[in-house]
C-alpha cells in the first residue's frame, strides 16, 4: 500500500487495483473491510485507490465497524434534495421535466471555448436555447443511475444496458473537443464481475427482528443506526451485504414496517442457496438467498420470503466511477479556455478527491461557480489526512494489526534500522508522538 501511496498519478494511469497487489493481498482482512466500505472490486483503478488511501487514511481504525459513516436522519432524496428543490424554486429557478439535453454547440477558436446553443427534447418536442458568452452552462456528465430498472417479488429487474441520455450528452460533447474527456472509458466494456444488483426488502412483521439482533447487536426498531453502513456475508458467493439505516427511513413509512438494503460485489455468480446469478433472480429469491445467510432455518425460508416486498434494482452503470482511467479521461471542472461551460459530479476532474461521495459533487459545483462568475473564494480543500503525520502514525498502527514498530516482522536490517531510529528520537517530540499512537 505505501508503494501504491508513493507511486504518481502519471504512472498509474489505466492500471488496475490487481495490477498493483498480489493474490495474498486480495485474501486479507483489509480488502474484505476496504471493499464492503467502498465497493471496490480488483479491476477497478489503482489511480482512484490511491486517492481513496490517501483521502480516508485516517478512517482506518474504524474499517471494521465503518463507525466513520455519517447519515442523514431520513433518506438522501428527502433530507437533501427535496429541499433543495423547494429552495432553488423559491428563488426562482426553473426545472423542466420530461426533458433530455440532447446537445451542447461549443463554439471553439485557438483562444476561447463558448457555448452557443442547448439542443433538447422536452416532452417528445426537439427545442434550442440559443446561449451568448454570459449563459452559464453547467454539465453532469454521466451518470451511474442512468438505465436502471425495477422488479418485483415474482420477476427479476429488466437487465437493460442503454446508454441513456446523460452519457450519450457527454459522448456528443467529446466529440466537439478532446478537453472534454472519454465518456467510453467509463461507460464500455465494464467486467462481469462486478454490483449491478441492488434490492430493498420491506417487513411488514417482525420476523426477521431475531435474526438481525443477533448478527448486528442492536433492536432495528431502536431508532438509532442499526448496521452503520453495510454488513458484509463473507461466505456468500454474491459477496452480499445488507445495510438498515435509522428507522423509519422514510417519513410515510408506516410503524409496523421494516425497511432492508441489500446489494451484492459479485452478481455475475450463482448464489449459495439459489443458484442463480443475481441478475436471474426475481425479489422473492432475492430475499431468500439473504435470509438463508441470516440464519433463518430453510424450513422458514420460503413463507418468510413470500410474505416481504422485495424490489430488485439493475444498475448497469453503478460502478462507473471506478472504472480504470489515465490523465484527461475525465473533464476539468472547467475546461481549458472555456468561458461559460462548466463540468461538475463525479466525472469531472477536481484534484485529491473520491468519487461516490457527495462532497465530490458539492466541490465541483464549487469549483465551477467560483471560476466562471470570478469568485474570489477558495474552495474548501480535501482534508490533508496523507500530509498529516498524527493520522499517517494512527494508520500505521492499525494496519500492522495494532502492533508497536519493534514488534513488526522485518528483515534484519530494517530491524536495526528501526532501533537505531528510535535511538536518535529519545526524549524528543517524536518519541512522544510515537507512543501517543502506540507505536512504541
Amino acid at each position: 500500500m505505501l508503494n501504491l501511496v508513493m507511486t504518481p498519478e502519471k504512472d498509474l494511469q489505466d492500471k488496475k487495483i490487481n495490477e498493483v497487489f498480489d493474490d495474498e493481498f486480495f485474501k486479507s482482512n483489509f480488502w474484505l473491510y476496504w471493499q464492503t466500505m467502498f465497493a471496490f472490486m480488483p479491476w477497478a483503478s489503482a489511480m482512484e485507490m490511491r486517492r481513496y488511501l490517501m483521502r480516508f487514511v485516517q478512517h482506518v481504525a474504524t474499517l471494521k465497524n465503518l463507525s466513520s459513516l455519517r447519515f442523514t436522519k431520513y433518506n438522501q432524496y428527502e433530507d437533501l434534495i427535496m429541499p433543495l428543490i423547494s429552495y432553488l424554486k423559491k428563488h426562482g429557478v426553473k426545472f423542466h421535466y420530461d426533458t433530455i439535453v440532447d446537445n451542447i454547440i461549443v463554439n471553439r477558436t485557438e483562444d476561447e471555448k463558448v457555448a452557443t446553443e442547448i439542443k433538447m427534447t422536452e416532452k417528445g418536442e426537439q427545442k434550442v436555447i440559443k446561449l451568448t458568452p454570459n449563459d452559464l452552462v453547467f454539465v453532469t456528465n454521466g451518470s451511474i443511475t442512468e438505465s436502471t430498472t425495477y422488479g418485483a417479488n415474482t420477476h427479476p429487474a429488466e437487465q437493460k444496458h442503454e446508454l441513456g441520455p446523460s452519457w450519450q450528452l457527454w459522448k456528443n460533447l467529446a466529440a466537439q473537443d478532446e478537453d472534454f474527456g472519454h465518456p467510453e472509458k467509463f461507460c464500455e466494456n465494464i467486467p462481469a464481475a462486478n454490483w449491478v444488483i441492488s434490492a430493498t426488502v420491506t417487513f411488514t412483521n417482525d420476523d426477521i427482528v431475531p435474526y438481525i439482533e443477533k448478527v448486528n447487536k442492536k433492536d432495528p426498531h431502536s431508532g438509532s443506526i442499526v448496521t452503520s453502513g453495510p454488513t458484509t456475508l463473507k461466505d456468500s458467493n454474491w459477496l452480499l451485504g445488507y445495510s438498515i439505516s435509522r428507522q423509519p427511513q422514510f417519513h410515510k413509512q408506516k410503524p409496523n414496517e421494516l425497511i432492508v438494503w441489500l446489494y451484492g460485489l459479485y452478481s455475475n455468480t450463482k448464489g449459495n442457496y439459489v443458484k442463480k446469478t443475481m441478475p436471474e433472480c426475481d425479489g422473492i429469491e432475492l430475499c431468500e438467498e439473504w435470509l438463508y445467510h441470516m440464519g433463518v432455518p430453510e424450513s422458514e425460508i420460503k413463507k418468510m420470503a413470500i410474505d416481504v416486498t422485495t424490489i430488485p434494482n439493475h444498475m448497469p452503470y453503478i460502478t462507473s466511477y471506478f472504472m480504470p482511467r489515465a490523465l484527461g479521461d475525465r473533464p476539468k471542472v472547467v475546461p481549458k479556455n472555456s468561458k461559460n461551460l462548466a463540468f461538475i459530479g463525479n466525472f469531472a476532474e477536481t484534484e485529491r478527491d473520491t468519487v461516490f461521495t457527495t462532497e465530490y459533487s458539492v466541490r465541483t459545483a464549487m469549483e465551477a461557480v467560483y471560476t466562471l462568475l470570478n469568485v474570489d473564494r477558495g474552495v474548501p480543500e480535501v482534508f490533508a489526512s496523507a500530509f498529516d503525520v498524527r493520522m499517517l502514525m494512527n494508520a500505521m498502527y492499525y494496519l500492522n494489526d495494532r502492533k508497536k514498530l519493534t514488534e513488526l516482522n522485518l528483515p534484519l536490517p530494517e530491524k536495526l534500522m528501526v532501533k537505531e531510529g528510535l535511538k536518535k528520537v529519545k526524549g524528543t517530540y517524536v518519541e512522544e508522538l510515537l507512543k501517543k499512537y502506540k507505536l512504541i
